[in-house]
């Protein structure tokens, strides 16, 4: 592992030697992804509601803490279901297990019960937000840093479309707790620029899953090497739950149905199974099967690297950047 290149808040805040987390994903993040993430300098993150129930969790949790010795997060992400999972056991089985940080996702409202339980145990929390008045309300409630999702961003980027050069500019301004950039991410360039407009550092979902660790089959990861900047569609428009997803035939399929069927999730619940996403990326990699989520970055994805070489590139370009290609533009 490479010698620290920039010390920042996030650093110092979660005891890591570089500005770059991976955040929780849906069947991706797993405890072999989080422990190269970790290994490599930055954070890596285990997605709780991935695993079937909360032991499942606490054995995954195990697993990661065999292959790395670092601070690793687990991702816990609080949103109402009709069937809602086991929250405060998902969330019992992290401070049991002496997991030091957790990235929160959802309304203010179900993550409010669990801030008290985690800070009691000395647990980082770092909340995504999507607009920065959700970063503000965080802030408040005693959040550690805010990762600031932007329009670009895979999953659910909120209903505001608004860009992160935008969001994240004005969320450094007027939060004092760190903020993460987020949203379009898989540069040194990226990295400089989320520094330079006040972001302790970057957390990217889309690029870690096109590395050698991630555990998702071969033909996601070329997908993504091969999509760009529009390959992506944004679906649930009208049930005000957007979803930037990769744009292929299950995809076009469910647009149709929503066109002419607008708010009725009923009608493309069957389209957006959480076991046909299980299936695509863990056995049959038929990328036009199913719907998952990906971003924008896609347009800068080229490769498919171990997760060491990804993130030493992006903090040398990046430190090549601060160290000499700016200093060059000034005017002496």
């Amino acid at each position: 592992m490479a010698r620290q290149v920039f010390r920042t808040e996030l650093t110092k805040l979660l005891g890591i030697k570089h500005p770059v987390i991976c955040g929780g994903m849906h069947h991706v993040t797993f405890a072999n992804l989080a422990a190269a993430v970790s290994n490599a300098g930055g954070l890596g993150t285990i997605t709780a509601l991935t695993q079937p129930d909360p032991e499942a969790l606490r054995k995954e949790i195990r697993q990661c803490k065999e292959l790395t010795s670092n601070p690793f997060a687990v991702n816990l992400t609080l949103l109402p279901m009709l069937v809602p999972p086991d929250y405060n056991a998902f969330a019992n089985v992290v401070v049991e297990e002496g997991v030091k940080v957790v990235e929160t996702a959802g309304h203010y409202k179900g993550l409010e019960p669990f801030v008290k339980l985690f800070k009691d145990n000395d647990i980082k929390i770092i909340h995504k937000c999507t607009q920065v008045r959700h970063a503000k309300t965080a802030e408040r409630m005693g959040v550690d840093a805010v990762s600031i999702d932007g329009f670009e961003a895979a999953g659910h980027p909120g209903e505001a479309d608004v860009g992160l050069f935008v969001l994240l500019t004005k969320a450094a301004r007027e939060i004092k707790i760190p903020v993460l950039a987020t949203g379009g991410i898989g540069t040194g360039e990226q990295l400089a620029a989320a520094l330079a407009l006040g972001a302790a550092g970057i957390n990217m979902g889309t690029r870690f899953m096109a590395t050698k660790e991630a555990r998702i089959h071969d033909n996601i990861k070329k997908a993504l090497v091969d999509g760009d900047e529009n390959s992506t569609a944004l679906i649930m428009r009208t049930m005000r739950n957007t979803e930037r997803v990769y744009k292929n035939k299950a995809v076009e399929d469910l647009m149709a149905i929503e066109s002419k069927h607008p708010g009725e999730f009923d009608k493309i619940k069957h389209l957006i199974s959480g076991q046909i996403y299980k299936r695509v990326f863990q056995e049959t990699g038929d990328i036009d099967e199913g719907v998952w989520s990906a971003g924008i970055v896609m347009g800068l994805i080229d490769d498919v690297p171990t997760v060491e070489e990804l993130v030493l590139r992006i903090v040398g370009d990046a430190e090549e950047i601060v160290a000499q290609r700016l200093p060059g533009m000034l005017v002496k």
